[in-house]
């Protein structure tokens, strides 16, 4: 269960090493820690046995982390044999986090809450590692698209959005499962991977593996093309946007004048980019699409109750954000 990876790495291996290579060289400040999140998966083990061999060569401090969500009978056992296959990799630094899980949206956003909340701390001024591969990628952009949330949820997940990094986004589920096989690596199946009760196990199993049958192949592919061709075109608009934003800030306010004639696309861009700014977080398409009411047509609305307790008012010639009554 312990086994380092091989002298000489198989070709799954080699993928996986030099994927974390390029995301190294094109994210990674010189000597920054490098943080590897593992659940004892194969794309998380397999991320794991590149990262503590390459991070390494290139001068990065390297250390890892499970959470244990204590979702399951015996997953402090689980979690106490992910940091004995990590030790056996050779991270020097290896940390578990025993965690909560409660709140709302269901226990799959519950537990994802719970284990990005517990291993932020742990970047400091580097990183950590995800094991997210093109497969997920895939099921991300299909559940965007199927929310109707606008192109910003399509757009899926980011090979590095601070603190979080995702070096495998261009690699396959079977990448990960043969680079484990290849350094005799113990995979932990997790059964909630299997649970037909969480929407993405049922896109997993049942309507990709259809799409790909109906479609005639590739569309796992042309999904994650997609998302990252909606990054590619939201980090050109979200520029733009914050200088529209920077142009038309007058104090704690934007001026209607200079958001008025910009196109929507953009104005509510400069909108989300403002509001995130003064510290109103949770924003939905629905909030920023009643907010950019308020500048295209002031007198409609009288105020845009906004996460937070606070509102979106048009005052005068302003657009201002004060907290609610």
């Amino acid at each position: 269960m312990t086994a380092p990876p091989p002298a000489a790495p198989g070709p799954a291996l080699r993928r996986i090493t030099r994927a974390v290579g390029h995301w190294l060289d094109a994210h990674a400040a010189r000597g920054a820690r490098i943080t590897v999140a593992v659940s004892g998966g194969a794309d998380s083990l397999a991320l794991a046995a590149a990262t503590v061999v390459e991070a390494v060569r290139q001068g990065h401090p390297v250390a890892a982390a499970t959470v244990d969500h204590g979702l399951q009978a015996g997953s402090a056992r689980q979690a106490a044999r992910v940091a004995d296959q990590l030790r056996g990799l050779g991270f020097p630094s290896i940390t578990v986090l025993p965690v909560r899980v409660a709140g709302s949206g269901g226990p799959e956003a519950a537990a994802r809450r719970a284990r990005y909340d517990a291993l932020f701390p742990l970047a400091g001024d580097g990183a950590v590692l995800l094991g997210h591969t093109l497969d997920d990628q895939a099921e991300t952009v299909l559940l965007g698209l199927s929310r109707g949330s606008g192109p910003r949820s399509i757009a899926g997940m980011a090979p590095f959005n601070a603190p979080w990094g995702r070096p495998l986004l261009d690699l396959r589920r079977a990448d990960t499962e043969a680079a484990c096989a290849e350094a005799g690596l113990e995979v932990w199946q997790d059964p909630h991977n299997d649970d037909p009760a969480f929407t993405r196990v049922r896109l997993r199993h049942e309507v990709l593996p259809l799409m790909e049958d109906v479609l005639g192949g590739g569309v796992a592919a042309a999904l994650a093309r997609t998302g990252r061709q909606l990054q590619e075109d939201a980090e050109v608009l979200d520029g733009l946007a914050v200088d529209l934003a920077r142009r038309a800030l007058t104090g704690a306010a934007l001026r209607l004048d200079e958001l008025q004639p910009a196109p929507a696309a953009l104005r509510r861009r400069a909108i989300r980019w403002w509001l995130i700014a003064a510290g109103v977080s949770g924003l939905t398409a629905d909030h920023l699409s009643r907010v950019d009411q308020l500048v295209t047509d002031p007198g409609g609305v009288a105020a845009v109750r906004l996460p937070g307790r606070w509102d979106a008012v048009a005052d005068g010639s302003l657009l201002k954000l004060r907290p609610a009554a």
